[in-house]
């Protein structure tokens, strides 16, 4: 029987899953400071502008990035390592499940 550490699952999905997760973390965290900024009076919190400020096209390839991973993350990835999920004997119900983004 298959175990937690077994190795043969893949829990996280592939190095593209990552990618996206990470922009679309930080993209969620971004817009929640500059909306929460609004709120507390015209404050300016975008911790986007706060780093690549000074370099715009680097600032607007990463506000790109993050749109692109959330169309990216509404249809999943395609690739093998994602597709293969987990191994039946580590799947809840037993079954072979599909992996997540």
């Amino acid at each position: 029987m298959c175990g937690s550490n077994c190795g043969c699952c893949h829990e996280g999905g592939c190095n593209t899953s990552l990618v996206i997760k990470i922009l679309l973390i930080v993209g969620a965290v971004n817009w929640g400071l500059v909306g929460l900024g609004m709120l507390l009076g015209d404050m300016d919190w975008n911790v986007i502008y706060m780093f690549l400020g000074g370099v715009p096209v680097v600032e607007a390839t990463v506000y790109i990035l993050v749109g692109v991973a959330g169309v990216m993350k509404l249809f999943g990835c395609k690739c093998k390592k994602c597709r293969e999920g987990v191994c039946s004997a580590c799947a809840p119900d037993g079954s072979k499940t599909e992996g997540n983004m």
